[in-house]
């Protein structure tokens, strides 16, 4: 079937914006936090168009939700694809869905033909890749491939103290499945860049060969609420500006790695939040990423003792909990060379690149051969509601991913 058949890049489209129209926002993004009934609403719309299309739909405990199409050998290990279906709170229509969405659409081609594969195909969408609402990127995934423990997961609380467990009843996607990692075979996922090197660079397609390094702290730094008229400066504790102190750290240690250095600080709760309270806590966010392991590790080794004797300075309690580290993750390479392969067979101009996000399939790789697919995206925004990709970028990127998951399902035992 290779280079012969072709996705239906108007379906593809239009699935992605009536997907869109759930958890949409006026800016024209969409809003659709995880384990929210927005999620319910885009996850039930999800499953009712995988069994249209003749899929079995099953959920594991974390809500992690698969799709499967048989293959002429049922017992084969299954080639995986997907992606995740929650957004940021002001996300874009095409992080995450595009990669579900356009699974979808290799599934609805693969009717359209009449084809089997060899191997059954498992179209997945991960619950939690962005990380939102309970601090734990890429939960779904980290469970499944055992980077975190379950029952750790289920008792981590959102800023309203509701716990994974008690949010994923509401919605009724608790699932009976055990959320473990199975036997498979491969796994892709198609995803926007959202970086600006393919748009500069014009290439319609980046062939993923792995991802950078990452570490993420949840920070809490703690000094007295005091009456803003009233306190001199000698009798200050204020946590904001030890938590101001800290930022200005991180974006110092990232600027000294040059144009390879990444250090965010994204999350921001300042307690009591008054106009006129000097803040006694604040808790915030703080991640570092760089494609060298070792420039992670003196990023990593460097901030904390920093951070530390900024508090002390200021009279300032700071705990700092690491939520997680990894490595630069590689990609499978024949897995790798299947995307390249099937780009250069259809004539798109392509280039390898490191992902600078995080994705489910760093966990996935961990267990699983794995490669990943970038199209392009407008200015290289993301995590914005102006997020945005043509008709014809998904159609390119949903077509290497038809070529890439048919080629590793149909080869020979």
């Amino acid at each position: 079937m290779a280079g012969n058949a072709r996705i239906d890049g108007t379906r593809l489209w239009d699935a992605l914006m009536a997907m869109a129209e759930i958890g949409a926002t006026p800016k024209g993004g969409v809003r659709r936090i995880t384990l929210t009934d927005i999620d319910r609403q885009g996850r039930d719309r999800f499953r009712a168009w995988c069994e249209a299309a003749g899929l079995t739909v099953t959920v594991d405990s974390i809500g992690n939700m698969f799709a499967r199409r048989e293959g002429r050998n049922p017992n084969a290990a299954p080639v995986m694809l997907g992606s995740h279906l929650d957004s940021q709170p002001s996300g874009g229509k095409f992080d995450g869905a595009l990669g579900v969405i356009a699974g979808l659409e290799v599934m609805r081609t693969l009717n359209d033909l009449g084809h089997v594969t060899e191997r059954p195909l498992v179209l997945v969408n991960w619950t939690d890749e962005e990380g939102t609402r309970f601090g734990r990127s890429l939960m779904g995934s980290g469970v499944w491939a055992g980077v975190y423990p379950q029952e750790q997961i289920f008792q981590v609380t959102d800023i309203d103290g509701v716990s994974v467990k008690q949010a994923l009843e509401a919605i009724g996607y608790a699932g009976p499945a055990k959320a473990e990692a199975f036997a498979a075979d491969a796994y892709f996922e198609l995803h926007i860049e959202q970086g600006p090197i393919l748009e500069r660079e014009n290439f319609a397609v980046g062939i993923v060969t792995g991802a950078q390094a990452q570490v993420w702290y949840d920070a809490v730094i703690e000094g007295r609420d005091s009456h803003a008229g009233t306190t001199p400066p000698s009798m200050r504790r204020d946590a904001l500006v030890g938590a101001a102190r800290i930022i200005e750290l991180v974006h110092t240690m990232m600027q000294a790695r040059g144009e390879d250095g990444r250090g965010t600080v994204g999350f921001l709760e300042v307690v009591p939040n008054s106009r006129n309270v000097v803040p006694g806590r604040v808790r915030f966010s703080v991640e570092f990423r760089h494609p060298d392991d070792a420039e992670l590790d003196r990023l990593d080794h460097d901030f904390e003792p920093a951070a530390f004797e900024i508090a002390r300075a200021l009279g300032l309690k700071l705990t700092l909990t690491r939520l997680f580290k990894f490595k630069a993750q590689p990609f499978d390479p024949a897995c790798v060379a299947l995307v390249e392969n099937a780009a250069a067979r259809l004539g798109y101009a392509a280039r390898k690149i490191v992902s600078g996000a995080g994705h489910d399939a760093v966990y996935v790789a961990r267990r699983v051969p794995t490669a990943m697919i970038f199209t392009p995206c407008r200015d290289g925004l993301s995590h914005n509601e102006e997020e945005h990709i043509e008709p014809a970028q998904a159609e390119a990127g949903g077509q290497v991913l038809f070529e890439a998951v048919v080629a590793r399902a149909d080869r020979p035992f």
